[in-house]
């Protein structure tokens, strides 16, 4: 349905250490990188493109926007919030079920550097994942 999400940063040095992180421990592979910006996923599928907003103001943050990142399993939830905490992220929900969504939705939630929303998700019940 997508082809790719772009998120806007005011700080690439700050934001490509995050984004390189949580990419490493969600297997997302560097797409292209370019003076001031970045992308990471497939050619041919999803991508994240990271950089200074287009029309050269500053980036800012939606409200009620954010990305999830589909993980492969719960670990990978958990080591995607480890990670962005370590790397400048703050924390928006720790890793857990949501049961309001579905019975096994685990996800948590990270501001990045410059404040956008970002969350991994697994659907997967735990043996599953």
């Amino acid at each position: 349905m997508f082809s790719h999400v772009t998120v806007g940063t005011n700080d690439w040095p700050k934001a490509k250490r995050f984004y390189q992180a949580i990419a490493d421990v969600l297997e997302l592979p560097p797409f292209l990188e370019r003076e001031g910006g970045a992308a990471w996923g497939e050619a041919v599928g999803l991508k994240l493109f990271v950089g200074p907003a287009f029309d050269g103001n500053p980036a800012t943050v939606g409200n009620g926007t954010h990305i999830a990142f589909l993980a492969k399993s719960r670990a990978v939830v958990d080591a995607f919030h480890a990670t962005a905490l370590a790397n400048g992220g703050s924390d928006e929900g720790a890793p857990g079920l949501r049961p309001h969504y579905h019975p096994n939705y685990y996800g948590a939630y990270v501001r990045d550097p410059d404040g956008n929303k970002l969350q991994a998700v697994c659907h997967s019940r735990e043996a599953e994942a």
